[in-house]
């Protein structure tokens, strides 16, 4: 198994979301979090002054899939997410040693 963490603009969440659901992933985590990347932030107008926003915000999506299904996902992310301007995300992918659902105790595979 595998976790698929992607970070991505928070305006692509629903497309995001909407693609997702369509392959039939619906189990995930979301979170809002705040980065930074290449662009190293934004310089915004406000009052008269330039300000400078160097942590943005961003939306963390995780979901855990079977290894034969890591690479259909990550197409469907990326093509969900992608604007083609700076800051559209990363995705992340990270190998799970073993899954215990709570409610039942039962190992997940």
């Amino acid at each position: 198994m595998m976790k698929v963490e992607a970070v991505i603009r928070p305006e692509r969440l629903e497309q995001v979301k909407k693609a997702l659901e369509e392959k039939g992933y619906v189990g995930m985590t979301v979170s809002e979090v705040t980065g930074r990347g290449e662009q190293k932030g934004i310089k915004l107008q406000f009052r008269g002054r330039t300000m400078e926003v160097d942590l943005l915000p961003k939306v963390k999506i995780e979901l855990i899939v079977k290894d034969e299904a890591t690479d259909e996902l990550i197409g469907t992310i990326s093509a969900a997410a992608r604007t083609g301007r700076p800051g559209d995300g990363r995705i992340f992918v990270i190998p799970v040693a073993r899954s215990v659902r709570v409610r039942t105790g039962e190992e997940v595979t």
